[in-house]
Protein backbone atom coordinates (compact mmCIF):
# COMPACT_ATOMS: atom_id res chain seq x y z
CA UNK A 1 0.00 0.00 0.00
CA UNK A 2 2.77 2.45 0.96
CA UNK A 3 4.60 1.70 -2.30
CA UNK A 4 1.39 2.40 -4.24
CA UNK A 5 1.06 5.80 -2.57
CA UNK A 6 4.68 6.67 -3.28
CA UNK A 7 4.23 5.64 -6.90
CA UNK A 8 1.14 7.83 -7.25
CA UNK A 9 2.92 10.80 -5.69
CA UNK A 10 5.78 10.43 -8.15
CA UNK A 11 3.34 10.30 -11.04
CA UNK A 12 1.82 13.57 -9.82
CA UNK A 13 5.25 15.19 -9.60
CA UNK A 14 6.20 14.09 -13.10
CA UNK A 15 2.88 15.35 -14.46
CA UNK A 16 3.28 18.80 -12.91
CA UNK A 17 6.94 19.19 -13.85
CA UNK A 18 6.16 18.21 -17.44
CA UNK A 19 3.14 20.53 -17.60
CA UNK A 20 5.06 23.55 -16.37
CA UNK A 21 7.88 22.91 -18.83
CA UNK A 22 5.61 22.24 -21.83
CA UNK A 23 3.51 25.36 -21.21
CA UNK A 24 6.62 27.44 -20.56
CA UNK A 25 5.36 28.42 -17.12
CA UNK A 26 8.63 27.22 -15.58
CA UNK A 27 11.47 29.65 -15.14
CA UNK A 28 15.06 29.59 -13.89
CA UNK A 29 16.39 27.29 -12.62
CA UNK A 30 15.34 24.94 -15.41
CA UNK A 31 14.51 22.25 -16.09
CA UNK A 32 12.25 22.08 -13.05
CA UNK A 33 12.31 18.29 -12.83
CA UNK A 34 13.47 17.27 -9.38
CA UNK A 35 12.89 20.75 -7.95
CA UNK A 36 10.32 22.83 -6.16
CA UNK A 37 9.51 24.51 -9.46
CA UNK A 38 10.00 28.20 -9.97
CA UNK A 39 7.26 29.70 -12.10
CA UNK A 40 6.15 32.85 -13.87
CA UNK A 41 3.82 34.61 -11.47
CA UNK A 42 5.62 33.65 -8.27
CA UNK A 43 5.67 37.31 -7.21
CA UNK A 44 1.93 37.67 -7.79
CA UNK A 45 1.27 34.58 -5.69
CA UNK A 46 3.49 35.98 -2.94
CA UNK A 47 1.59 39.27 -2.99
CA UNK A 48 -1.54 37.42 -1.94
CA UNK A 49 0.28 36.11 1.13
CA UNK A 50 1.40 39.65 1.98
CA UNK A 51 -2.22 40.82 2.20
CA UNK A 52 -3.14 38.30 4.90
CA UNK A 53 -3.64 39.42 8.49
CA UNK A 54 -1.51 36.52 9.65
CA UNK A 55 1.38 37.79 7.51
CA UNK A 56 1.05 41.34 8.79
CA UNK A 57 1.02 40.16 12.40
CA UNK A 58 3.84 37.63 12.06
CA UNK A 59 7.18 38.61 13.54
CA UNK A 60 8.96 35.31 12.84
CA UNK A 61 8.35 33.34 9.65
CA UNK A 62 9.77 30.04 8.49
CA UNK A 63 10.26 29.88 4.72
CA UNK A 64 11.68 27.12 2.54
CA UNK A 65 14.91 27.91 0.67
CA UNK A 66 13.62 27.32 -2.88
CA UNK A 67 13.53 29.84 -5.73
CA UNK A 68 9.75 30.51 -6.01
CA UNK A 69 9.62 31.56 -2.35
CA UNK A 70 12.54 34.03 -2.59
CA UNK A 71 10.11 36.99 -2.85
CA UNK A 72 8.65 35.94 0.49
CA UNK A 73 12.01 35.70 2.21
CA UNK A 74 12.98 39.10 0.80
CA UNK A 75 9.72 40.79 1.77
CA UNK A 76 9.98 39.33 5.25
CA UNK A 77 13.38 40.95 5.74
CA UNK A 78 12.20 44.26 4.30
CA UNK A 79 9.30 44.29 6.76
CA UNK A 80 11.60 43.56 9.70
CA UNK A 81 10.56 39.95 10.20
CA UNK A 82 12.98 37.30 11.39
CA UNK A 83 13.26 34.61 8.73
CA UNK A 84 13.94 31.02 9.73
CA UNK A 85 15.15 28.86 6.85
CA UNK A 86 16.21 25.24 6.76
CA UNK A 87 19.52 24.53 5.12
CA UNK A 88 19.15 22.32 2.03
CA UNK A 89 18.52 18.71 3.07
CA UNK A 90 18.91 19.84 6.68
CA UNK A 91 22.64 19.25 6.36
CA UNK A 92 23.42 22.21 8.61
CA UNK A 93 20.10 22.41 10.40
CA UNK A 94 18.36 25.80 10.48
CA UNK A 95 19.53 29.29 9.57
CA UNK A 96 18.17 32.50 11.07
CA UNK A 97 18.15 35.71 9.07
CA UNK A 98 17.85 38.75 11.33
CA UNK A 99 17.07 41.87 9.28
CA UNK A 100 18.65 44.03 11.97
CA UNK A 101 22.01 42.36 11.31
CA UNK A 102 21.89 42.53 7.51
CA UNK A 103 22.52 45.69 5.45
CA UNK A 104 19.22 46.53 3.71
CA UNK A 105 21.05 46.71 0.40
CA UNK A 106 21.89 43.01 0.88
CA UNK A 107 18.39 41.77 1.72
CA UNK A 108 17.86 40.43 -1.80
CA UNK A 109 21.12 38.48 -1.80
CA UNK A 110 20.52 37.30 1.77
CA UNK A 111 17.23 35.82 0.50
CA UNK A 112 19.15 33.33 -1.65
CA UNK A 113 20.68 30.13 -0.33
CA UNK A 114 24.22 31.39 -0.85
CA UNK A 115 23.37 34.74 0.72
CA UNK A 116 21.62 33.14 3.68
CA UNK A 117 24.78 31.26 4.58
CA UNK A 118 26.75 34.49 4.32
CA UNK A 119 24.39 36.84 6.18
CA UNK A 120 22.42 34.41 8.31
CA UNK A 121 23.43 32.37 11.33
CA UNK A 122 23.29 28.60 11.67
CA UNK A 123 21.63 28.00 15.02
CA UNK A 124 21.12 25.28 17.57
CA UNK A 125 17.59 24.00 17.95
CA UNK A 126 17.24 25.73 21.31
CA UNK A 127 17.94 29.08 19.62
CA UNK A 128 14.99 28.87 17.23
CA UNK A 129 12.30 31.36 18.30
CA UNK A 130 8.58 30.70 18.26
CA UNK A 131 7.40 30.80 14.66
CA UNK A 132 4.21 32.64 13.68
CA UNK A 133 3.77 31.45 10.09
CA UNK A 134 5.22 28.74 7.84
CA UNK A 135 5.57 29.07 4.07
CA UNK A 136 6.45 25.82 2.35
CA UNK A 137 7.28 25.00 -1.26
CA UNK A 138 5.30 22.40 -3.16
CA UNK A 139 5.41 20.55 -6.44
CA UNK A 140 1.67 19.95 -6.29
CA UNK A 141 -1.26 20.47 -3.94
CA UNK A 142 -4.93 19.57 -3.83
CA UNK A 143 -7.68 21.73 -2.40
CA UNK A 144 -8.00 19.48 0.65
CA UNK A 145 -4.55 20.62 1.71
CA UNK A 146 -2.62 17.60 0.47
CA UNK A 147 0.81 18.37 -0.93
CA UNK A 148 3.85 16.73 -2.48
CA UNK A 149 7.34 18.17 -2.53
CA UNK A 150 10.39 16.90 -4.37
CA UNK A 151 10.18 13.53 -2.66
CA UNK A 152 12.92 13.78 -0.05
CA UNK A 153 10.54 14.36 2.85
CA UNK A 154 12.48 17.32 4.20
CA UNK A 155 9.51 19.68 4.51
CA UNK A 156 7.88 17.07 6.73
CA UNK A 157 11.03 16.65 8.79
CA UNK A 158 11.49 20.39 9.24
CA UNK A 159 7.90 20.73 10.42
CA UNK A 160 8.15 17.74 12.74
CA UNK A 161 11.39 19.01 14.29
CA UNK A 162 9.82 22.39 14.98
CA UNK A 163 6.83 20.67 16.59
CA UNK A 164 9.16 18.54 18.72
CA UNK A 165 11.00 21.57 20.11
CA UNK A 166 7.85 23.62 20.63
CA UNK A 167 8.69 26.38 18.12
CA UNK A 168 5.32 25.72 16.44
CA UNK A 169 2.11 24.01 17.49
CA UNK A 170 -1.00 22.59 15.88
CA UNK A 171 -2.41 26.10 15.36
CA UNK A 172 0.56 27.37 13.33
CA UNK A 173 -0.64 28.09 9.81
CA UNK A 174 1.15 26.50 6.87
CA UNK A 175 0.82 28.33 3.54
CA UNK A 176 2.26 27.80 0.09
CA UNK A 177 2.69 29.74 -3.15
CA UNK A 178 2.28 27.81 -6.38
CA UNK A 179 1.10 28.24 -9.96
CA UNK A 180 -2.53 27.37 -10.71
CA UNK A 181 -1.33 24.46 -12.84
CA UNK A 182 0.19 22.86 -9.73
CA UNK A 183 -3.27 22.17 -8.29
CA UNK A 184 -4.33 18.56 -8.86
CA UNK A 185 -7.48 16.59 -8.04
CA UNK A 186 -6.25 14.53 -5.12
CA UNK A 187 -2.97 13.63 -3.46
CA UNK A 188 -2.78 10.43 -1.41
CA UNK A 189 -1.36 11.05 2.04
CA UNK A 190 0.72 9.10 4.53
CA UNK A 191 0.65 9.76 8.26
CA UNK A 192 3.91 11.73 8.23
CA UNK A 193 2.90 14.03 5.37
CA UNK A 194 2.76 17.79 5.82
CA UNK A 195 -0.42 19.51 4.65
CA UNK A 196 -1.18 23.14 3.88
CA UNK A 197 -3.86 25.50 5.17
CA UNK A 198 -3.56 28.32 2.65
CA UNK A 199 -2.77 28.07 -1.07
CA UNK A 200 -1.84 31.22 -2.98
CA UNK A 201 -1.58 31.25 -6.76
CA UNK A 202 -1.07 34.16 -9.19
CA UNK A 203 -4.84 34.35 -9.69
CA UNK A 204 -6.44 33.56 -6.32
CA UNK A 205 -6.11 32.33 -2.77
CA UNK A 206 -7.63 29.19 -1.26
CA UNK A 207 -8.34 28.53 2.41
CA UNK A 208 -8.45 24.83 3.24
CA UNK A 209 -11.40 24.10 5.52
CA UNK A 210 -11.49 22.22 7.71
CA UNK A 211 -7.78 22.54 8.35
CA UNK A 212 -6.11 19.23 7.48
CA UNK A 213 -4.24 17.24 10.15
CA UNK A 214 -0.47 17.51 10.41
CA UNK A 215 2.26 15.40 12.00
CA UNK A 216 2.72 16.10 15.70
CA UNK A 217 6.40 15.19 15.71
CA UNK A 218 9.06 12.88 14.36
CA UNK A 219 8.07 9.35 13.38
CA UNK A 220 11.39 7.87 14.40
CA UNK A 221 10.54 4.42 13.08
CA UNK A 222 10.34 5.68 9.48
CA UNK A 223 13.27 8.11 9.65
CA UNK A 224 15.77 5.66 8.18
CA UNK A 225 19.25 6.91 7.28
CA UNK A 226 18.27 10.54 7.96
CA UNK A 227 18.52 9.68 11.64
CA UNK A 228 22.30 10.08 11.20
CA UNK A 229 21.99 13.77 10.36
CA UNK A 230 23.54 15.95 13.08
CA UNK A 231 20.24 17.74 13.70
CA UNK A 232 18.53 14.52 14.78
CA UNK A 233 21.38 13.65 17.09
CA UNK A 234 21.00 17.12 18.57
CA UNK A 235 17.25 16.57 18.94
CA UNK A 236 17.80 13.27 20.71
CA UNK A 237 20.20 14.95 23.12
CA UNK A 238 17.56 17.57 23.85
CA UNK A 239 14.95 14.91 24.50
CA UNK A 240 17.33 13.05 26.77
CA UNK A 241 17.99 16.20 28.76
CA UNK A 242 14.29 17.16 28.73
CA UNK A 243 15.08 20.62 27.39
CA UNK A 244 12.14 22.64 26.11
CA UNK A 245 9.86 19.59 26.30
Amino acid sequence: MRNDIKKKKQEIREHVWRLLEEKDIARFPRPVYGRIPNFHGAEKAAEKIFKLDIWRKARVIKVNPDSPQKPIRYRGLVEGKTVVMASPRLKYGFIILDPNLIPPTRYSFASTIKGAFMYGRIVKLMEIPDIDLIITGCVAVDLRGGRVGKGGGYAELEYAILREIGAIDRDTIVATTIHDLQIVDRIPLEEHDLTVDIIATPTRIYYVKPRPPKPSGILWEVLGDKRELPIFKELLRMKKNSLRF
